[in-house]
């Protein structure tokens, strides 16, 4: 019998974690965009709606949702981190030339864990896979500067 993940509100609660309104917005707003936001990008986002809330809380925030796994941090080499929704284990795609992330579904993804911990008694916690290349756009655009 398989065994159901805990929701993010299941995790909370078993966190002893306090939903505050900025949480709920910030979660809110990375569950339905698929743009890999910054932390200023989500504070920006909801300034006008918080207009009270620092760039600090956001960090928090951001800190407690990747501690209990309910997001991802993407650290990149331009020291700003981008965050990720985990609903579903996927990879990344990044453009190498707007930055631009694109969430790449693949069935066979979650068998890299158990193929791990076969071969090597590793216990996974957790994955991350990236593919870097160009995007559609950045393609189009470089395609017409010749």
């Amino acid at each position: 019998m398989a065994i159901e993940p805990l929701s993010a509100s299941d995790l909370l609660k078993k966190s002893h974690t306090r939903v505050t309104p900025q949480w709920e917005a910030i979660l809110s707003f990375l569950m339905g965009t698929d743009t890999h936001p910054s932390a200023d990008a989500i504070y920006q986002h909801l300034s006008d709606r918080f207009p009270n809330m620092s760039v600090a809380t956001v960090y928090n925030n951001l800190r407690t949702l990747t501690g209990l796994g309910i997001i991802q941090e993407l650290p990149y080499g331009d020291n700003s981190s981008r965050f990720d929704y985990i609903e579903t284990a996927h990879y990344h795609a990044i453009c190498q030339v707007c930055g631009k992330i694109f969430d790449v579904y693949y069935p066979g993804l979650n068998e890299i864990d158990t193929i791990t911990e076969n071969a090597t008694d590793f216990k996974v916690t957790a994955h991350r896979i990236e593919v870097y290349g160009i995007c559609p756009d950045c393609q189009k655009k470089s395609a017409a500067g010749r």
